[in-house]
């Protein structure tokens, strides 16, 4: 979606959202007659703060960026997140406001508005698929070149749109080394002569210019004709897996990945959230938690209550990482690590890594900027040196901070690593973390992770 049609979209949806926030309140203000008097001013300070959360929610969700046609269903799915983040932020307003709201008030308006919104969203998506129904005309393509990409290009076509019809190739007979399920129409010189005569819509040339210098000339006589001419590169020939392509002032740069977190709104929302969530635990959690676990560690065995142990962190930069100490004191600590019915553990200990409590210290960690919450579990130095030799994608690993949790925890693979299938598992988590952030899936590994420890992970020990 180009841009003047992406700020209508934000723009309208923004103000139908609002409004439909403003009519629910003003309805059930309206219909619940045991408010008492002179509460209005109460309840107009209520609609001011869930407009700011509201639009605070929907921007630390995404809400309303980046969406078009083929986006509805990832918009419904962030119109979810959105609601369950705002109604959160509501509850919190409300405890720390300490008035007594009517909490039918607050139940219905929130129901209603959840409702209302979702309906809004179905009615939207019935409609395009009304438009896409009775729009008989659609779209009629070629393709310049049959090759795997010109196949592969062929069924995206038909998987994403109903009203495209893809007429066939063009490519020089003797190159066709197999049955075509669409006719080859002609000779790569005969395609935009065929086009003119036939109506075609859209030209898409999977044969890159640098080979046949004439496709230049063949895409000026195209526009010319008003027919679409539309540039499909086969990047497999210089890299042999999936890319991602940004652009700098025009300019298509290839990438190896995509990644959110290079983006300074997210990473800005990420640490927004580290500083957050690590203020909370150091606050409500560990400033009581500490003394006693401190004193249980001395009374369980001898050494220090913390062990501090340098990590790999972002961009392999060492730094300090804290946790409550679990083993008993040995000069292996720093190189092996501790496995199954590991001697070292401590009694205590035991306890605390079933239970993670040994991890809390590392918010410490988040709060200092050297970890995230979530993010791949930091190595020993000595580990990220042997494994970074048994994989070659393991680095990629430290494009991001480490974090205290992460997806491949939450998905099983934590604790000793007894093999390279088992190491290439959780490398492989790690990166599709980093390649697939959102806010949202942070908070989602933190609630599994809550989860997987209330009911308990083999692999904890």
């Amino acid at each position: 979606m180009n841009g003047r049609y992406s700020n209508l979209f934000r723009f309208f949806f923004v103000c139908v959202d609002l409004l439909a926030l403003y009519l629910v309140q003003l309805f059930f203000m309206g219909n619940l007659t045991h408010i008492p008097p002179g509460a209005g001013p109460k309840y107009l300070l209520l609609f001011l703060v869930s407009s700011m959360l509201w639009l605070m929610s929907a921007y630390f969700t995404a809400l309303y960026i980046d969406q078009g046609k083929p986006g509805f269903e990832i918009f419904i799915k962030r119109t979810v997140r959105c609601l369950v983040v705002f109604f959160l932020s509501m509850l919190v307003f409300i405890f720390f406001y300490h008035y007594d709201f009517s909490r039918l008030f607050i139940v219905a308006s929130f129901a209603c508005f959840g409702v209302l919104l979702l309906l809004i969203r179905m009615v939207m998506v019935g409609v395009y698929w009304y438009a896409g129904k009775v729009n008989k005309t659609g779209k009629r393509v070629v393709i310049l070149g049959y090759n795997d990409v010109a196949r592969k290009l062929t069924q995206n076509i038909y998987s994403r749109s109903r009203n495209t019809m893809v007429e066939g190739y063009f490519e020089n007979p003797a190159l066709v080394d197999q049955l075509s399920p669409l006719p080859i129409i002609g000779d790569i010189d005969e395609c935009v002569s065929y086009a003119v005569k036939n109506n075609i819509n859209e030209i898409y040339s999977t044969i890159s210019p640098e080979m046949n210098t004439s496709i230049y000339e063949m895409a000026r006589t195209a526009e010319r004709s008003l027919i679409r001419f539309k540039f499909v590169p086969d990047f497999r020939f210089y890299i042999n897996r999936n890319t991602h392509i940004d652009y700098i002032d025009g300019m298509p740069v290839l990438s190896l990945r995509s990644e959110p977190l290079e983006d300074p709104t997210n990473s800005i929302k990420k640490r927004s959230f580290d500083i957050i969530f690590s203020l909370l635990v150091i606050v409500f959690v560990l400033s009581w938690l500490t003394p006693i676990l401190a004193i249980l560690i001395k009374l369980n065995s001898k050494g220090p209550v913390f062990f501090i142990q340098p990590r790999s962190g972002k961009d392999n930069r060492q730094f300090k990482c804290f946790k409550f100490r679990t083993l008993a004191v040995n000069k292996e600590a720093n190189t092996q690590q501790v496995t199954r019915n590991d001697s070292r553990i401590t009694t205590l200990g035991r306890f605390l890594r079933k239970t993670n409590l040994d991890e809390l210290p590392q918010f410490i960690n988040v709060l200092l900027g050297d970890m995230s919450v979530v993010g791949p579990r930091p190595h020993m130095l000595a580990h990220t040196e042997t494994y970074s030799r048994l994989l070659e994608e393991f680095m990629v690993r430290h494009f991001i901070k480490p974090g205290v949790t992460g997806w491949a925890q939450v998905n099983g693979f934590r604790g000793e690593i007894r093999g390279q299938e088992q190491l290439r598992n959780r490398i492989g988590h790690d990166i599709w973390y980093m390649e697939n952030w959102s806010l949202w899936l942070d908070l989602k590994i933190c609630f599994l992770t809550v989860y997987t420890t209330i009911r308990g992970d083999k692999n904890a020990f």
